[in-house]
């Protein structure tokens, strides 16, 4: 990497409060219930093409309890913190905290999401150590103390038996290190590994710690070579892996490292406290108008970050959300992602909710799909489910997205409605650029003022 790692990991955090499970059996509201018949539920020829089981979601379940007016309040950072071991000295016994101790059970369950799951930031710390040798010799003993991540589960050990043997060149595309920096060499003893976050599709989510000082607390996943090359997916992985080490922004989750062993990827990544933002909204079922033009401004910069470096997202959606220590969004996958300076592809990907025209279609599309995307993230996020979803069938969705069959409630101001209608039009050039949506009037009636002559944020 062109960067120390300690440089790199300058600022991380903690644990992620657990969120309920959405309800099962509950359904979300329909905006246009079209009626059923084997037909409609047939998908399109073009679609057939590249379906698969990903492109389709559970609706928020949350809606029907939901308040509009609920946020998440302050008042849980105290027990989230204690939760998280903050402060709190770490003791550990014979065995405890290795790679190699015995299965315990988890206390906490972080459900991971997208091609490998969730990742997870923190404050910034700089001890002396081999990651750091310009910091301070005698740091204080507040900052000193050792965080507790929790207790490890075995879960490594528990993937390895009769695991099956990778060679080929499917294994030299996966063969992975990004190094370390700063003397300190990247492998699975160099950190103490703590309490499960989640289990994804290709490996396990753990909290984890460096155990040379500073001690940096980071989520440690892990991917399964032999799952990758079954699943044929050992370029999109790479290619994934690729362009989040190379993005550096408040609202993207960061890669600090990777590397390899002879059966598994293992991803060094920053760790989001608060979580999924899509439990959080199937908790509440919406947010109000505020959380979210605040969180459409955060979406809208990254996106036009990504833009910039011709990075094309093509999967904005709730559950690939994570939310940060002070409350900021972070894009947590980038599974669906490349690397697109011609700007103009044709792989259909995503999902179905979120797709726009020209990718159900089947014709080729450009970055104009993420600007699609947050319309619709924009819609979800305040009304409570897709604005196109239907539960006649996939086919009646797929209508729908392409006949900009649209229906905005009411209750939306109409700022709000504005902004929505203007990003979610059939021709991509029509959609309304980032650099207007950051200035758009809704974004501007609930940005954070800045006090006079202080430099500090108002809320």
């Amino acid at each position: 990497m062109s960067q120390p790692i300690y440089n790199l990991m300058a600022g991380l955090s903690l644990n992620a409060p657990p969120t309920p499970t959405p309800k099962p059996g509950s359904q979300s509201q329909s905006t246009n219930n079209l009626p059923s018949s084997g037909s409609q539920n047939r998908l399109p020829p073009v679609m057939k093409k590249y379906m698969n089981p990903g492109l389709f979601r559970p609706p928020n379940t949350g809606l029907a309890t939901a308040s509009s007016s609920s946020t998440y309040g302050e008042t849980q950072r105290g027990p989230l913190m204690r939760l998280a071991g903050v402060n709190v000295p770490h003791h550990p016994k014979p065995g405890q905290g290795s790679p190699m101790a015995k299965p315990k059970p988890s206390l906490t369950q972080h459900t991971a999401h997208g091609l490998h799951g969730p990742a997870h930031s923190t404050s910034s710390r700089a001890l002396s150590s081999s990651m750091n040798p310009n910091a301070a010799k005698h740091p204080s003993a507040s900052t000193a103390r050792i965080i507790d991540v929790g207790k490890y589960d075995g879960g490594f050990e528990v993937d390895e038996p009769g695991r099956e043997t990778i060679t080929g060149d499917a294994a030299k595309v996966l063969e992975m290190n990004s190094g370390g920096g700063g003397g300190i060499a990247l492998s699975l003893p160099a950190f103490t590994i703590g309490r499960p976050l989640g289990k994804g599709k290709f490996g396990r989510v753990y909290l984890a710690r460096t155990n040379a000082p500073p001690h940096f607390i980071v989520a440690l996943k892990s991917l399964n070579k032999a799952e990758i090359i079954q699943g044929r997916v050992e370029k999109q992985v790479r290619r994934e892996i690729e362009i989040q080490q190379n993005l550096r922004h408040p609202n993207i989750l960061r890669l600090y490292g990777y590397f390899h062993d002879a059966d598994r990827i293992f991803l060094v990544l920053e760790f989001a406290m608060k979580g999924e933002l899509y439990k959080q909204l199937s908790k509440l079922g919406k947010f109000d108008e505020k959380r979210s033009s605040r969180y459409i401004a955060q979406m809208a910069d990254a996106l036009s970050y990504l833009h910039r470096k011709h990075v094309i997202h093509r999967d904005i959606k709730p559950e690939n959300l994570l939310i940060g220590l002070k409350g900021e969004l972070k894009i947590a996958d980038f599974g669906w992602s490349v690397h697109a300076p011609s700007n103009r592809r044709q792989t259909m990907c995503g999902t179905l909710d979120y797709l726009p025209p020209e990718m159900v279609e089947g014709k080729p599309h450009t970055a104009a799909v993420d600007l699609w995307a947050l319309g619709v993230l924009c819609y979800e996020f305040i009304v409570g489910n897709a604005p196109f979803e239907d539960l006649s069938g996939h086919a009646a969705t797929y209508r729908r997205i392409r006949n900009i069959d649209l229906h905005i409630p009411k209750s939306v101001s109409p700022e709000a409605s504005d902004l929505i209608t203007r990003l979610l039009r059939y021709t991509p050039e029509d959609r309304l650029p980032l650099t207007e949506v950051m200035v758009h009037p809704w974004i501007k009636l609930y940005e954070k003022k800045r006090s006079h002559g202080s430099g500090v944020r108002e809320s």
